[in-house]
């Protein structure tokens, strides 16, 4: 029996947060979403994902992130999602030890084998 990787997506457009879950979902993994920084803040301080996928451009998305980054119990790996490209925001990011960073509007042939590529390569590690 496998386990399903968990999955926290920080999301405030609901079109693209839908779109990543049903992706992930259909690939097998567990789903939660979050339609803002506070809540997903919440989720990833009270339950265990294995990854957490951060829309960079919202309304405290770097402040999330660097908050996780802040607690030393909380080594789950974080995706930036962004529209915007530079690499100012590039390097903001790995400075905060996100593992990696995709540009939208994004294939969705592309991202979840990204996705579930960076899944394993946590477990592993």
């Amino acid at each position: 029996m496998t386990v399903k990787a968990k999955i926290l997506v920080v999301e405030n457009q609901p079109g693209i947060a839908m779109m990543i879950t049903f992706l992930l979902t259909w690939a097998g993994c567990e789903v939660q979403t979050a339609w803002n920084a506070e809540r997903g803040m919440k989720l990833a301080q009270t339950r265990e994902f294995d990854l957490i996928i951060l829309d960079m451009d919202m309304p405290g998305g770097f402040e999330v992130c660097s908050s996780l980054r802040e607690n030393p119990f909380s080594q789950t790996p974080i995706v930036f999602v962004s529209a915007r490209f530079c690499e100012d925001d590039v390097q903001r990011s790995r400075d905060l030890g996100v593992v990696d960073f995709i540009q939208k509007p994004f294939e969705a042939s592309d991202f979840v084998p990204r996705i579930l590529s960076l899944v394993r390569e946590s477990a592993m590690a």
